[in-house]
């Protein structure tokens, strides 16, 4: 079996488009989407729809998470730009969407770990910024009695690419994300994901007799439009991330 992974699309439609452009030129039996869908300076209500009307295996993030129940005093300005904009039967799919799920039987499908969509699996955050994790933290998060039994793990929320194969054989896969390849944070400690180019990163994965392997992918796409969009809302912090790939 084929997978294509994809992750952290963010409202950026461009960069949507052109994966799935890629994704059917290189042929896969399934697409599936790991949260993190809408939020952004960018193209929710277009990226909704296009989303909706594919009817994809996909999870929620965070975001859509926050999107959904904090009040708008206290969201973030990407979830706030979001929550505007959706019209009530986007965010009525966003909200029956699962925290975590599984496909092709072996394959569990999460945002952040299988326990908080808010930690990454494949990086840790310390008071010196996000680092990869070690293969000890890694087989910790993936011990849990939901990924036990998961012969793949699929995560995102860093926007990183990355994969770990543990002892056990279990593959960790982070396809990196599709619309925004640099951020910074400063929860739980300051930090910046960045991937150092702007193009849109997924991956493929191929599934034989119960063992999996990954190749991530990048693909171009009209990057600087996305950042004058971003830019036309006030998001310059957006716009050089889009450009560059830095934070």
């Amino acid at each position: 079996m084929r997978l294509a992974i994809l992750s952290d699309i963010h409202g950026n439609i461009a960069a949507l488009d052109a994966v799935l452009a890629d994704v059917a030129a290189r042929g896969v039996d399934a697409i599936v989407n790991l949260g993190d869908i809408l939020s952004g300076p960018l193209f929710p209500v277009e990226t909704a729809d296009r989303l909706m009307a594919l009817d994809l295996p996909t999870i929620r993030g965070n975001h859509e998470r926050q999107l959904l129940e904090d009040a708008p005093d206290r969201m973030g300005a990407s979830d706030l730009f979001a929550a505007e904009r959706l019209r009530p039967d986007q965010k009525a799919w966003i909200a029956a969407l699962p925290a975590t799920r599984r496909v092709a039987h072996d394959v569990l499908m999460v945002h952040g770990t299988p326990e908080n969509d808010l930690a990454p699996f494949l990086e840790s955050i310390t008071p010196q910024g996000m680092r990869p994790a070690t293969a000890e933290e890694v087989a910790a998060r993936a011990s849990v009695e939901s990924a036990k039994a998961a012969r793949m793990i699929l995560c995102g929320h860093t926007h990183l690419p990355r994969m770990a194969r543990l002892a056990d054989g279990r593959l960790v896969v982070n396809p990196g994300s599709v619309g925004l390849p640099a951020y910074a944070e400063d929860q739980p400690f300051p930090h910046r994901a960045e991937t150092g180019s702007p193009h849109a990163r997924y991956a493929i994965a191929e599934g034989k007799d119960g063992e999996w392997a990954a190749e991530p992918l990048s693909v171009r796409y009209d990057w600087e439009g996305a950042a004058r969009a971003a830019e036309a809302q006030g998001r310059a912090d957006w716009a050089r991330a889009l450009r560059t790939g830095y934070a």
